[in-house]
Parts: C-alpha cells; sequence; structure tokens
C-alpha cells in the first residue's frame, strides 16, 4: 500500500532484495515531486542500508514500514519493523564490506536515531536538511528570447547566372 498524502509518504513491504530497488524508486520519484532533487542519493543511500539492516537481522519476519515525511526545512526517512530487539553500532573496519549501514547512515545524515515502537518493535530514522529552493513555491522561470537583428542573420547564397532552358527534343 502506497499513500502520497501532500508531504508525506508511507510504503509497505517486506524488505527483500527486489523491494529494496522498488523502495529506492519510489524515494526517488517522491523526492522529485518535491523538488528535493539534491537530496536522493544520500536519502535513498541512507534507506537501502536501513531495510537491508531488516533483510539481514530482523526478526520474526521482515515485513516493514518506510516512512518518507518533509517538514519545513528538514526530510525524514523512517524504517519501522517487528523487531523490538535495537540495532547495534560497530565500528567496523571501513574496508569492510558488511557491518557499516548505520555508520553510512550517520555519515550521510544530519541527525539518525532509533526508539522503540512498543513492545513490538523499533523505528529507525535519519533525517537530511532540505534546500532553500524547496522551501519556495516553484513557479516557471521565463527567460526573453533573443531578438534577432538583421545583421545577426547569416548570408543566403544567391545564384545570379542567367537562367538556362533546356530542350528535350
Amino acid at each position: 500500500m502506497i499513500s502520497h498524502p501532500s508531504r508525506h509518504c508511507t510504503v509497505e513491504l517486506q524488505a527483500l532484495p527486489s523491494r529494496i530497488g522498488q523502495v529506492r524508486r519510489i524515494l526517488s520519484a517522491q523526492l522529485r515531486y518535491w523538488h528535493l532533487d539534491p537530496l536522493i542519493d544520500r536519502a535513498t543511500l541512507g534507506v537501502t542500508e536501513l531495510l537491508s539492516n531488516v533483510h539481514r537481522h530482523a526478526q520474526p519476519d521482515k515485513t516493514c514500514t518506510v516512512e518518507i515525511e518533509l517538514m519545513l526545512d528538514r526530510l525524514t526517512v523512517s524504517v519501522r519493523d517487528h523487531d523490538p530487539r535495537l540495532p547495534e553500532v560497530s565500528d567496523a573496519d571501513p574496508l569492510a564490506t558488511c557491518g557499516r549501514g548505520l555508520a553510512m547512515v550517520a555519515a550521510v545524515s544530519e541527525s539518525w536515531g532509533v526508539r522503540a515502537d512498543g513492545e513490538n518493535g523499533k523505528v529507525v530514522w535519519f533525517s537530511l536538511p532540505t534546500p532553500a529552493v524547496a522551501s519556495r513555491p516553484q513557479t516557471p522561470v521565463r527567460r526573453p528570447q533573443p531578438v534577432r537583428r538583421f545583421a545577426e542573420v547569416e548570408p543566403v547564397a544567391v545564384d545570379h547566372a542567367p537562367a538556362r532552358s533546356a530542350v528535350v527534343g
């Protein structure tokens, strides 16, 4: 189920590799719709890491909800799952191929955190500052068309030779 109120988007899914790619595309499209294109790379990287953690670690199931919310000057992306265990941030080797997800989320975001969601789950979130352009209404900019002056027109070659008539016989 996907809902798209004006500044809020929620996607429910199973955190499977094929679904993670779909959520990345949904998130990218939603940010383009909100004119937040500069945030797409960081937001999709962050949500990929959070969904990958659900896929690898969440118990008893992989069902989760991704929520995107734009409030004033901040975009918040959160992932809610049914596993009450809170994630642990490890001091993984920077060249490691796994175990760096939350460190990467911390690196690309302004802030991030985890909160318990009752006894049946948790929410991991991160926020990004929005560019100043997103807070202003988007109006198309009309650029004046340049006026062509006579001197700017390219000359056309004209053949001044007398016309020849062909006789067919």
